[in-house]
């Protein structure tokens, strides 16, 4: 009987979910809802594969039925956490076996083919994980407010505080600063009305449904303090001071992990994300043949790791 893998790169803001042969050759590929496990329990998550599935079965002209003989591997948003990931995996699933892992797993396997060595996600978020030898390491991938050092969230808002401290007189500004400050909202005043979203009129709920919540804070998304990126990069290219600065902000971050990967023997760090490749050039001239561009996909990772689970059964 015929056997199939279909892999999922569930994301914070759409889940992918790919359909391929024994061979791994990609018989079908459909996008579907947001998919972290960490927004309301991972029932999104479950929705977006479930519907993706059904979709994907669909485009390809395969017999749902089929799922029976299917072995899916799942890397998700949000699955950083040991509890979430097995809960999301007990869910009633139609596969003959499924897999859930973090998204850096999916991106290891891609990037390096599902052979061994070390992967950085530099994104909007970022994390790293490597193995060798037979042995899982995994760094970073905790988040927007405890982690995320490489980030692009994270590099733009430091590029978004020293624009406030440019404004107040307290650090030499740039034209990358004015540029700053004119996008989010022309002076302090709007910068900090911006950073706590104010004009989106957002309001937090205790659990007894009140208005008002004393220890969360309403504020700007990691992704909107991405979306700075593009800005220092056209200032960078004018080697503009600030961005200059920033740079070497973010190759210190950058050099903490590489010093990570080699102290257990990794030999090959490749990058993942928006960021990490549009910074590789730079990254080369600093690490040499240390750093590499990812062969495949994180989808296509999950579709490896799909085979390499269950190949055996």
């Amino acid at each position: 009987m015929p056997r199939y893998y279909l892999g999922v790169d569930g994301g914070g803001t759409n889940c992918r979910v790919r359909l391929a042969d024994e061979n791994l050759v990609t018989l079908a590929e459909v996008k579907n809802g947001r998919s972290n496990l960490q927004i309301d329990a991972g029932d999104p998550a479950y929705k977006a594969i479930s519907d993706g599935t059904r979709d994907v079965f669909k485009a390809a002209g395969v017999d749902f039925a089929e799922t029976a003989n299917t072995y899916a591997c799942f890397g998700m948003a949000g699955g950083r956490m040991d509890t979430a990931r097995a809960e999301f995996a007990a869910r009633p699933w139609p596969f003959a076996g499924a897999k859930v892992y973090d998204d850096i797993d999916i991106a290891h396997a891609g990037a390096l083919g599902g052979g061994e060595g070390g992967v950085v996600i530099i994104g909007t978020g970022s994390a790293a994980m490597s193995i060798v030898n037979g042995t899982r390491y995994q760094a970073g991938g905790w988040g927007f407010h405890i982690g995320d050092q490489m980030s692009g969230a994270i590099l733009g808002r430091e590029l978004a505080r020293y624009t406030v401290e440019a404004e107040d007189g307290l650090a030499e500004g740039s034209p990358l600063t004015k540029a700053v400050a004119n996008a989010l909202g022309g002076d302090n005043q709007g910068i900090m009305t911006w950073s706590f979203a104010t004009a989106m009129d957002l309001k937090l709920l205790s659990d007894d449904g009140s208005e008002g919540c004393d220890d969360a804070l309403i504020g700007r998304a990691p992704g909107e303090y991405g979306k700075l990126m593009p800005l220092w990069f056209d200032y960078l290219e004018q080697n503009d001071p600030v961005a200059l600065k920033l740079l070497d902000v973010q190759m210190g971050y950058i050099d903490t992990y590489v010093r990570w990967f080699k102290s257990h023997g990794a030999e090959v760090m490749a990058i993942v994300g928006g960021l990490g490749q549009r910074l590789f050039p730079r990254l080369t001239e600093r690490y040499g043949n240390f750093v590499a561009l990812p062969q495949f996909e994180p989808l296509h990772g999950a579709v490896i790791l799909a085979k390499q689970n269950f190949a055996s059964n």
